[in-house]
Parts: structure tokens; sequence; C-alpha cells
């Protein structure tokens, strides 16, 4: 039971590969041109994997200028991920697909002092456009840039270009680390910090963000939901309210295998942002691995909720939803409301 969105056509107008894993994908509305959008906006598609449609999420890349009437991603490819990746990059010039309207959970603030931009991985992409966008308008604005290895630090070449020593770049190859502590120290109070990367660069950040007595606030967070601490596998789950008794597979996530399984769960972002698909833990047998940015620190220690469109279990899970029948409308609204207040 997604949130209401407005889905239509696209059709893969231009297809280019950044890196050795990273394939940029343009995508052109079938009808009309595409909506505007600002940086930090995202946009959901639906693919096909193991003959099931799936949502998935991609962050927009640049600005809209960049690629006039048409929207652009970029796609990691993940051999042991969920299957979304492989199905995009099996797309072809000429392929067509459904896509909502684009949305925007990781909005930039123009009227900062300063601006720190954070990125590991494919996590660069929301950030391209709010770094370019800086720059335009002349901000101060820093890019940390980190990967595994420097033939995967795509768009790199643009970046320089646009930013010039303003963009630090680290790989792991070369055995380059980013140096967070000097460049959050180097940060005015007050000015914000946007993340986008894995799960252990949004730790680390947080730590040293933290440790400087920064407010919580001005740390901004975007994940990509596919890396987390443990394990990705297979694991059970109940939910007694729908009478399900499911397994949800490694290579799906808890919000795609509850929705194949017929249980009413609200969502929107699908990538462990906006908290709208939060369920109730009634019972765990194992544990939790929460791979989202909403929930707090402690209500991840409480496991008390989990974000199902990316959070896994090793183990067994007993949930409830906010759902209710139409006879406790009231209930249902409450709960959803409660979501949404959330911060």
């Amino acid at each position: 039971m997604k949130s209401q969105n407005h889905w239509s056509a696209v059709r893969v107008s231009a297809l280019r590969d950044l890196t050795p894993t990273v394939r940029e994908i343009v995508l052109q509305p079938v009808e009309g041109v595409a909506q505007h959008w600002a940086p930090g906006a995202h946009l959901q598609l639906r693919v096909r994997v193991a003959g099931r449609e799936q949502t998935r999420s991609y962050s927009l890349v640049g600005l809209p200028a960049d690629v006039p009437g048409a929207y652009r991603i970029a796609v990691k490819r993940l051999a042991d991920g969920r299957g979304g990746s492989m199905a995009m990059w099996d797309l072809a010039v000429g392929d067509v697909l459904p896509a909502s309207a684009p949305n925007n959970h990781f909005p930039l603030s123009l009227d900062a002092p300063g601006t720190l931009l954070i990125a590991g991985g494919i996590g660069i992409t929301p950030l391209v456009g709010m770094a370019c966008q800086l720059r335009e308008r002349g901000t101060p604005v820093r890019l940390l840039y980190a990967a595994r290895s420097a033939a995967e630090l795509a768009y790199a070449d643009d970046l320089r270009v646009a930013l010039g020593d303003a963009l630090v770049c680290a790989s792991s190859d070369r055995g380059e680390r980013l140096d967070l502590l000097a460049a959050l120290a180097a940060l005015p109070m007050g000015s914000p910090c946007y993340v986008c990367g894995p799960a252990g660069l949004l730790d680390a950040v947080r730590e040293v963000w933290a440790a400087q007595g920064r407010a919580p606030a001005d740390l901004r967070f975007e994940t990509f939901g596919s890396g987390g601490r443990l394990p990705t596998g297979s694991f059970q789950v109940k939910v007694p309210r729908h009478g399900v008794d499911i397994t949800v597979a490694a290579g799906e996530s808890l919000l795609d295998a509850l929705e194949a399984a017929g249980v009413p769960v609200m969502s929107d972002c699908r990538r462990g942002e906006c908290g709208l698909c939060a369920m109730d833990v009634v019972d765990l047998q194992g544990e939790i691995d929460h791979r989202d940015v909403f929930l707090s620190e402690g209500e991840r220690q409480g496991n008390q909720r989990l974000c199902a469109c990316v959070s896994r279990v090793v183990g067994s899970v007993c949930l409830d939803s906010a759902y209710r029948p139409d006879g406790d409308l009231a209930a249902q609204s409450d709960a959803n409301r409660g979501f949404a207040l959330v911060s």
C-alpha cells in the first residue's frame, strides 16, 4: 500500500558506463517532459526481479538543465544484491518502465554560510547536483568523496572541473582515507553537512559530529539501504493480524515480501528515510539489522520498530503493521499520523 504518487511511463534514451560497476541511465517521459526537481530528489522505478515487479529508488543526478526534459540516474551493479541493479543493467535504449514523480526527502538548504558534502561510493549521486548548485550560487562548499578504488570514483572528473580544490577524493586501493575529523572541524558551527553512503560511513560521521558538539539537525543523511552490520540472508516473518507466515529471501526486501503476501504496508521512499513503512516488533528471535536513517539510535537499540523497506533480521521476527480493517480507521489514522510526525 504505497503512499499517493503519480506513476507514468519513461523510456531509456541513453546509457553510459561511468565505471566498471556504475552505469548512467537517462530516462525520457513517454508523454511530455520530466517534472522539475531539486538536488536531493529521487525517482522510484518499477522493475521485474525474479519474475515479480518490485519498486526501486534512485537519486537524480546533477541538475535538471544537464538533461533538459529528462531524468538522469546512475546504478551500481551489485551481483550479490536484491536483483534490482542487475535488472536495471539489463535495460537497453528504447525500453519502457513505470516511474514515479520525483520526491525529495533529502532537500538542500541554500541559505547556509557554508556546506560540507560527504559521499561514499554510489552515494555520490544525490551530491553531484548539490555541489553544482551551491557552486553556481557562490556558496562555500566542500565535497569529500571516498570509494574502494580510484576506478570507481564516478563523476570525479566532472566534479573536479566544477569544484577544483574543494573536491577531496580518497580510494582504498591507494591506501587513502578521508580525514573526517579535520573536515568537520573546519566546518563553521551551524553549517550543514550532507552525507550519503554505506552504513559505516554514516556511523563514522555521526560519531565525529556528536563529539564536536554540533546540532543533530545540521547533519543530514541519505542511504541506499543496501548495506548493514550483519550478513544478508533469508529470515522468517510472522504477521498474526493478517495470518501471514513467510520467508523473506536474501534477494528481496521485507517490504517487497510483505506486499507479495498481501500485507498492506504504507511506504514511500523505500530507502529507510521517511519512516512511513515502520512496523511494530511484537516478538524477536534473533537480531535486527537496522539499515535505515529514520529511527533514532535509542529506537534501534530498543528493537520496538523496524523500517520494512531496508531493515533485515538474522533469525525470525513477529510484526504488526499500522494498517487496521475499515472498522478501526481511527486507530489506523492515529498510527500513520504518529509515523509522519516523528523526525
